[in-house]
C-alpha cells in the first residue's frame, strides 16, 4: 500500500473532519453514558447520516462515537453499578468499590487513560498488521476464503457469551435471513413469498437499526424506573493525581490488556466485552493481590479498560482485510465502506491507499480525543445521569425509522426493522445472543457465494478444497474450532 500523504493528511486535517469528530465524540460519550443506550446502538442510528458524508468522514464518525462510547459506559458503572455497555461489566465491581471509598476520581482517571493507550496500541497494529495482510491475502482463491468465513462464523459461535447452542441458533436464523432473495448464482427468487422487496434480500441497515436499537427501546419502556441516582463526582480535574505513578507501577498490565485486547478484537465475533473479561481473568490470575479483586483493584482496572478498546481497534483488521466483522460495530462499519465504495478486502489497499491511511488515522484522533472528551463527560455525567431515559426514547425511535426508511424510501425498511427488532427483543429475554444472528446475516452470501465457486471449480472432486497449503491450514484451524468445545466438555465430564 503506497499512500500519498499529502493526500491523507488533506482527507483527515480539515474543518469537514473536525466537525464530524467533535460531534460524534459528544454523541457518543453521551450515548456511552446512558445505561442501557450501547455502542452498537450509536453506530446503526448514525449510518443513515453517513449517507450524505464523504467515505473518510463517514467511518471516522462511526470510529469515533464507538471509541468514546465503549469508554464513556465506564461512567455509569463507577457511578450508579449499572454499566453502559457490556464492555465494563468485567470489572464493573472494582469500579463501584473505588466509589465508594470516595476515589471516584481515580477509578476513572485509570479507565479514561487505559483506554486511550489500549486504543492506541490497536490502532498502531491496525495500521502495521492491515497492509501486510492484504498482501498475503492476494494469493487467496474462492477456497480459502470459504474456509476463511467457515472460521469466523465458528468463532463467532464458540466464542460467545451464553448457551453455545443458542449462539449456534442465533447463527442459523441469520444464515436462514441471508437466504431470502436472488440466488447468487442462477438469479433465481427464495423465499420472497411473492413480495418484491425481498427480491433483493432482506434490507442490511434496518435489520441493524432493528436488532440492535428497538430491543433497547423496548427494555427502556419495560425497566424505566429502576436506574438509582448517581454519585458525586467531585473536580474532574485531580483526577490525574498520583495517576502517573499508578500507570507506570502496572506498565506491564498496560501491555499485556492491550495484546489481548487486540489479539481478542482480531478473532471473529469476539469483541470488547470478550477481550475486558478475558483480559481481567488473566490479570486476577497472575496478580500478587487477587484478594483485592472485585473490592477496588486498581490493577485489574488497567488491564481490563486497555483490553477494552485496544479490541474495537483490533476488530477492524479482518474487517478491512478480508471484509469480516470482528463484532457487531465492525458488521455496521462494513455495510458502510460498500456503500462509500470502499469494498474490504485487500484490493481496497491497492485501488483506495490514501482513503484507507485516512481512516486508519482517525484511529490515532478519536483514541487521542478520548482523554479531554472524557474529562469533559466525568465532569457533566451526574447531569447526563439525570436524563431519564424514557424521554429520550421517542427521539431515538424517531432517528431509527427515518433511518430504516431513508435507505430505498419504502416503507419496507421500516417494516424490517420493527419485525427484527421486536424478533430480537425475545431472543435476548430469553438467553439467544443476537451478535451471531448480524454475522450471519452479513456472512451468509460470502459462504454461500464462495462455496458454490468451489464445488463448480472442484468438479466434484472434495479433496480440491484441501490442496492448497493456506486452505488447508484454515481448514485445520477450522476443525480445532468445532473440536474445542467437545474436548472441554469431555474433560469436564471426567473431572467430575
Amino acid at each position: 500500500m503506497y499512500a500519498d500523504f499529502d493526500t491523507v493528511i488533506s482527507l483527515v486535517f480539515n474543518w469537514n473532519m473536525v466537525i464530524v469528530m467533535v460531534s460524534c465524540s459528544a454523541f457518543g460519550l453521551f450515548v456511552g453514558a446512558v445505561p442501557g443506550l450501547s455502542a452498537t446502538m450509536a453506530t446503526a442510528i448514525l449510518v443513515p447520516i453517513t449517507f450524505f458524508m464523504e467515505p473518510v468522514p463517514a467511518i471516522a464518525a462511526i470510529v469515533t462515537t464507538a471509541a468514546m462510547a465503549i469508554f464513556a459506559s465506564d461512567i455509569p458503572a463507577a457511578l450508579i453499578r449499572i454499566p453502559g455497555t457490556a464492555a465494563s461489566a468485567a470489572y464493573i465491581g472494582d469500579l463501584n468499590a473505588l466509589t465508594l471509598q470516595g476515589r471516584v476520581g481515580r477509578a476513572l482517571g485509570i479507565s479514561v487513560v487505559a483506554s486511550a493507550i489500549g486504543g492506541l496500541f490497536g490502532s498502531a497494529v491496525l495500521m502495521l498488521a492491515a497492509p501486510q495482510l492484504a498482501e498475503v491475502s492476494l494469493n487467496f482463491t474462492s477456497f480459502e476464503y470459504f474456509w476463511l468465513a467457515l472460521l469466523g462464523l465458528s468463532a463467532a459461535v464458540m466464542l460467545g457469551s451464553g448457551s453455545l447452542l443458542k449462539s449456534l441458533m442465533s447463527l442459523l436464523f441469520g444464515l436462514m435471513i441471508a437466504t431470502v432473495g436472488m440466488d447468487t448464482t442462477i438469479g433465481h427468487p427464495r423465499f420472497t413469498f411473492g413480495f418484491a422487496t425481498l427480491l433483493d434480500g432482506v434490507a442490511f441497515v434496518p435489520a441493524l437499526i432493528g436488532v440492535f436499537a428497538i430491543p433497547e427501546l423496548v427494555r427502556t419502556f419495560v425497566n424505566r424506573e429502576r436506574t438509582p441516582p448517581a454519585a458525586p463526582v467531585g473536580n474532574p480535574f485531580r483526577m490525574f493525581d498520583g495517576l502517573a505513578a499508578v500507570l507506570w507501577r502496572y506498565k506491564a498490565n498496560l501491555f499485556r490488556g492491550s495484546v489481548i485486547g487486540t489479539t481478542v478484537g482480531i478473532l471473529p465475533g469476539a469483541g470488547s466485552d470478550i477481550a475486558s473479561w478475558i483480559s481481567y481473568a488473566v490479570s486476577k490470575r497472575f496478580s500478587k493481590q487477587p484478594e483485592l479483586y472485585g473490592k477496588g483493584s486498581e490493577e485489574s482496572l488497567v488491564d481490563a479498560c486497555s483490553a477494552n478498546n485496544s479490541a474495537l481497534s483490533g476488530a477492524y483488521v479482518p474487517a478491512t482485510v478480508f471484509g469480516i466483522p470482528g463484532d457487531s460495530i465492525t458488521a455496521i462499519v462494513i455495510g458502510v465502506l460498500y456503500m462509500k465504495g470502499l469494498n474490504p478486502g485487500p484490493l481496497v489497499f491497492i485501488n483506495k491507499p490514501n482513503e484507507v491511511m485516512a481512516i486508519f488515522v482517525t484511529f490515532f484522533l478519536a483514541n487521542i480525543l478520548i482523554v479531554p472528551f472524557g474529562l469533559l463527560a466525568i465532569a457533566q455525567a451526574s447531569q447526563v445521569l439525570r436524563v431519564p431515559k424514557l424521554m429520550l426514547a421517542p427521539l431515538i425511535l424517531g432517528f431509527c425509522v427515518v433511518g430504516a426508511y431513508s435507505i430505498n424510501a419504502a416503507a419496507s425498511g421500516i417494516i424490517i426493522m420493527l419485525v427484527l427488532g421486536l424478533f430480537a427483543y425475545l431472543m435476548e429475554e430469553n438467553g439467544f445472543p443476537v451478535a451471531p444472528l448480524i454475522l450471519g446475516l452479513v456472512m451468509g452470501p460470502l459462504v454461500e457465494r464462495n462455496l458454490v465457486t468451489s464445488l463448480i471449480k472442484a468438479d466434484g472432486a472434495p479433496l480440491v478444497f484441501v490442496e492448497r497449503p493456506i486452505a488447508a491450514g484454515l481448514a485445520l484451524l477450522v476443525c480445532v474450532v468445532w473440536a474445542v468445545p467437545a474436548v472441554m466438555r469431555l474433560k469436564k465430564g471426567r473431572m467430575t
